[in-house]
């Protein structure tokens, strides 16, 4: 497998990792919170993600993938996590050749979906319920596993409270020795 592919690898488990992040120890009813008119849920932004993945592998097979919604958001993470896992496998395939560039992959459907991850994020704070911040450089990310099953992080930001609003970039402010 060439280095592009593995790259394209490792972010489909980056991809995996903060969706998961995202989601997991959301509110039971987050699936079908709306933000505002015409404002997707996350339920149907997962039911995106999904479709971008398998139109990702049609770049690879053909065809067409227009996934029918499902029932709930447990559902639809399922198989996300599982169409995850099949563009993951069809990268490591030399005998499959693509219809359009790696970077072409990167630029689109990968880059959509992450987007959409980082939505995800967002709506969780909107519905009261932020997710915690970390550093994801030293997040155990492994190109292996783009399954529902994603490691807490390994270095989440000792200052962060769900009762804060989000810090500015950078190091948090150190705190006075002499205050």
């Amino acid at each position: 497998m060439n280095e592009s592919r593995s790259l394209l690898q490792h972010f489909l488990a980056a991809l995996a990792y903060r969706t998961q992040k995202a989601l997991r120890g959301a509110p039971a009813d987050f699936g079908d919170f709306r933000a505002g008119t015409h404002v997707r849920t996350p339920h149907e932004l997962l039911w995106h993600m999904t479709g971008l993945m398998g139109y990702a592998r049609t770049m690879l097979h053909g065809g067409d993938f227009a996934p029918p919604p499902l029932p709930s958001l447990a559902d639809e993470v399922e198989r996300f996590h599982a169409t995850l896992t099949a563009l993951s496998a069809d990268f490591a395939d030399p005998a499959l050749n693509a219809s359009i560039s790696d970077a072409q992959f990167l630029q689109g459907p990968l880059a959509d979906a992450m987007t959409h991850a980082g939505q995800l994020a967002m709506l969780r704070r909107l519905a009261g319920a932020p997710v915690a911040s970390e550093n994801f450089i030293v997040a155990e990310i492994r190109a292996d596993n783009t399954s529902s099953a994603q490691p807490e992080p390994a270095a989440p930001d000792a200052w962060w409270r769900p009762d804060q609003p989000p810090q500015p970039p950078g190091p948090p402010p150190r705190e006075d020795p002499d205050a």
